[in-house]
């Protein structure tokens, strides 16, 4: 597929960020010319160009924020989705639709594609919303992954929570290898099961990053929202 042919939402966010250094000829709109919330704006963009791929990638993901504004999450995070899932549709266009660990209830890691769901928050909610919509579509894949900055931006970082995150930048790799494929359903996309303090010191050895315990705040986040990546190692290896 010809990058001319790709279009990505959320082209201002830090996944989008990465994206645009891999697949620099694709299509990153801002939200004031394809807003999501907007289907006939959305549309009329495509008219005059031949989009094979949109990358779904905006969303509203402060879960502090969705719990005080939920309205705003259904706007952009279900609503939205499921307008570019009708684009698609419309447009005879693919759809990969980033999505999240989070809908898993986190008690157990490790989680399959076919793992029961349980979201643990609005967020989460939000998000999966969005995962029905894109079910609707059959030429759609959904990608569940976990990410974060390329420098760590805490002082400190869970001994006791696990993870699959990896920096944004490996993650946008591993988005782009399944660009050309035609696999469709559902596939989680990460690295190896580890804590978040792990992951945060494999981002850069040498930087001092203090230890935490999921106890010590005063919120609850997941303790085990791993997932098994075997599956997309498949896909990778027969594309090879």
């Amino acid at each position: 597929m010809q990058e001319e042919q790709i279009l990505l939402t959320g082209g201002s966010g830090l996944l989008g960020f990465e994206m645009q250094q891999l697949l620099p000829k694709a299509w990153y709109p801002t939200s004031s010319e394809f807003n999501i919330t907007h289907y006939q704006q959305m549309h009329d963009f495509m008219a005059d160009k031949s989009i094979r791929l949109i990358i779904h990638a905006a969303a509203f993901t402060s879960p502090p924020l969705i719990d005080k504004e939920p309205e705003k999450a259904i706007d952009t995070n279900i609503v939205g989705t499921a307008n570019i899932v009708k684009l698609c549709i419309a447009h005879q266009a693919r759809l990969i639709y980033i999505s999240t660990d989070y809908v898993f209830k986190g008690d157990q890691g490790n989680y399959k594609e076919d793992a029961p769901v349980y979201p643990v928050n609005k967020y989460a909610l939000s998000k999966l919303g969005g995962e029905c919509a894109v079910s609707m579509y059959d030429n759609a894949l959904i990608v569940r992954t976990s990410f974060g900055p390329n420098d760590f931006p805490f002082p400190k970082a869970f001994i006791d929570q696990w993870t699959s995150r990896e920096s944004v930048r490996d993650i946008a790799a591993k988005i782009k290898a399944l660009v050309d494929t035609e696999v469709t359903g559902i596939v989680h996309v990460g690295g190896k099961r580890r804590t978040v303090y792990d992951y945060a010191k494999s981002l850069d050895e040498s930087k001092e990053i203090g230890q935490l315990s999921i106890n010590e705040v005063s919120f609850t986040p997941p303790k085990d929202t791993s997932l098994d990546c075997r599956y997309y190692d498949e896909i990778v290896t027969k594309k090879s």
